[in-house]
């Protein structure tokens, strides 16, 4: 059976339209209740966290009926970033996480992810026994075991003392002024506070949520906002967050970008020389650039790579007992610390090796040379399959081979979006270009 609900991070879409609306956010709620119920003890507890999107309170409201339908007492959290929910599922003894956020997706856009009870997001298998029981319907609960909704009021704060305990013992931001894009989502109290908390001087940035713009024109896919920000304000760094705070950008004070790459092969490079780095092995997926497995290589280190999304960099650090990995779009998953990406604790370490090394952030963030990468995407309608035309498997396997020594080319399609992403590398940016030129062209013609 392959799943057709479940995406690389949950379930995902538009509000209101199939397969983001109340009547199947009820029925998911239903379906994962009785999942998780499967032992039959008395007592059953989920926490459900969300971002600051409109469609939120509408989520939140349809799953609680699902899930207590089904006799679990629910945790209201209240907007916290995904991290905060990882982390309270497993201090709360609960059964079940649950996030309500699309992430990096626009405001129309919304998602529900699911932790287990050790705080980790579900197996693949999980997801299809759940969508399972979605189809064949789920015998609510006898009228006296119906479940409980309870808000709790201080998840937020919870997670703030967690963030903070993973900084340097002993030391403070004194002196550093930090630009925080908080990209009007999850993160938009909890960021700023901390770091303030920690004694920086914060310029805070989209940080007005009004539920219809999360992720608009700030956040880590946009951090052009936060770069003028910091050069204006002669910013020692900018951080920018997405809309769930899983993910993190950082910006140098020279309004520079440094993608997930740099921020993993810096922490890669330290922990390695402080012993800590488990299994010599960094993991990271498909996405990132060559130039980072070189640097790895080049330390005696290994780069472990995995398809796209956190949720298989996560288990392959389980397999092999690795405590480093991420993505290239900012995931960054330290284990030791916490069971998912999280922005603002990667921030955090980052800002300590500004603190500990007293090197400035362009000093930290250029860690290797990039391979010339570049990525379009195309987007498709339901029921359409670009890829499986001939032309386009032509088209896919003549620039594979034309690339064969210089560089690769990685197709696929986004697992959180209806867009086929074509991404290539190569020495030469001619041919860069050329090849993935050539792929969109013929996608495009597909379609």
């Amino acid at each position: 059976m392959s799943r057709k609900l479940f995406g690389t991070d949950g379930v995902r879409g538009t509000a209101n339209i199939h397969p983001m609306t109340a009547e199947m956010a009820l029925r998911i709620g239903a379906a994962v209740g009785r999942y998780f119920r499967r032992d039959h003890s008395p007592v059953h507890r989920v926490v459900i966290g969300k971002d600051t999107r409109l469609s939120g309170y509408m989520f939140e409201n349809a799953l609680t009926a699902g899930l207590t339908s089904t006799g679990m007492n629910v945790l209201l959290l209240g907007p916290v970033p995904t991290p905060a929910v990882g982390l309270l599922t497993t201090s709360m003894r609960a059964d079940l996480g649950v996030m309500i956020s699309a992430s990096h997706n626009p405001a129309n856009d919304n998602g529900i992810k699911f932790f287990g009870p050790d705080g980790f997001k579900l197996s693949d298998e999980a997801e299809m026994e759940i969508e399972r029981l979605i189809e064949e319907g789920v015998e609510p609960a006898q009228p006296q075991n119906i479940g409980r909704a309870k808000r709790i009021d201080d998840g937020r704060f919870r997670y703030m003392e967690r963030v903070k305990s993973t900084f340097s013992p002993g030391k403070r931001l004194d002196g550093i002024k930090v630009v925080i894009d908080c990209a009007n989502g999850a993160a938009y109290r909890a960021a700023p506070e901390v770091l303030w908390e920690l004694g920086a001087d914060v310029i805070p940035v989209g940080v007005s949520p009004d539920g219809r713009n999360i992720n608009k024109d700030c956040g880590s896919t946009k951090p052009q906002t936060a770069a003028e920000t910091v050069v204006a304000h002669g910013a020692d760094l900018g951080i920018c967050l997405d809309g769930d705070a899983d993910r993190v950008i950082i910006i140098d004070e020279k309004g520079q970008v440094a993608d997930g790459d740099q921020i993993m092969a810096l922490m890669a490079s330290r922990w390695a020389d402080a012993g800590r780095l488990a299994g010599g092995a960094l993991v990271a997926t498909v996405m990132s650039n060559l130039g980072l497995e070189r640097f790895m290589e080049s330390k005696g280190l290994r780069l472990e790579r995995t398809g796209v999304g956190d949720r298989y960099v996560v288990e392959r650090m389980r397999q092999g007992g690795f405590n480093l990995g991420g993505e290239q779009s900012g995931h960054i998953v330290m284990t030791d610390y916490a069971t998912t990406g999280d922005g603002l604790l990667a921030g955090l370490q980052f800002l300590s090796a500004m603190v500990e090394t007293g090197l400035k952030a362009s000093q930290l963030t250029r860690q290797f040379e990039t391979v010339p990468q570049k990525l379009q995407n195309v987007r498709y309608q339901a029921g359409q399959a670009p890829l499986e035309v001939d032309s386009v498997k032509a088209a896919i396997a003549a620039t594979e081979a034309e690339l064969v020594g210089s560089g690769r080319l990685l197709i696929r399609k986004s697992g959180t979006e209806p867009l086929i992403r074509v991404m290539a590398e190569c020495e030469d940016e001619d041919r860069l270009n050329t090849a993935v030129a050539r792929v969109v062209e013929a996608v495009e013609a597909a379609l």
